[in-house]
């Protein structure tokens, strides 16, 4: 090693302190691990019945207990129907919707509501002890969800809300 050399990794060596003297996080930001354990959402799911004994109520009150698992203010009001089944060469899928609204004593009725559409779907290959697959979407998105791989969020609810009103809002001013 030259004197150049040396000279380099003295400097680099001089730049990062001595792991006693390193600061962590918890003596810079006293609260980051207290919040980092409050952002990471644990996915709740139910389990979902068989295809053997699935009925269209029987999947309507499935949804209302997924829906009972969600972390969403009790201020929200909402209500489930069916809307229609859709026979397939492969499955048979049952169409739910789910409205859901944030009445007031000022407003009982809410000006803009956001609806959750809900796809069970059966299988006619997997066996009748199978669970059924349950899938949901956003009245604004294209995006397709799994109750196991996503914990539902207030704020879709919240965004879909406040866009309806901006739109209505706009419209009413023309």
């Amino acid at each position: 090693m030259d004197k150049e050399e040396e000279k380099a990794a003295s400097e680099e060596k001089d730049h990062i302190p001595p792991e006693n003297e390193r600061s962590g996080t918890e003596e810079c930001l006293p609260g980051a691990k207290e919040t980092e354990k409050e952002t990471k959402h644990v996915i709740k799911n139910i389990p979902w019945t068989t295809s053997k004994n699935f009925t269209v109520e029987r999947g309507r009150q499935q949804i209302e207990e997924l829906i009972s698992t969600w972390d969403i203010h009790e201020s929200w009001l909402h209500h489930s129907e069916f809307l229609e089944e859709e026979e397939l060469k492969d499955s048979k899928r049952y169409h739910y919707r789910t409205c859901w609204g944030l009445p007031t004593r000022r407003k009982p009725l809410p000006r803009a509501t956001a609806n959750v559409y809900f796809v069970i779907v059966i299988s006619k290959f997997k066996p009748d002890t199978a669970p059924v697959d349950v899938f949901y979407r956003l009245e604004s998105s294209r995006l397709i969800r799994r109750p196991e791989q996503c914990q539902f969020r207030e704020k879709w609810l919240q965004d879909i809300i406040e866009n309806k009103i901006v739109c209505t809002e706009r419209l009413a001013s023309r």
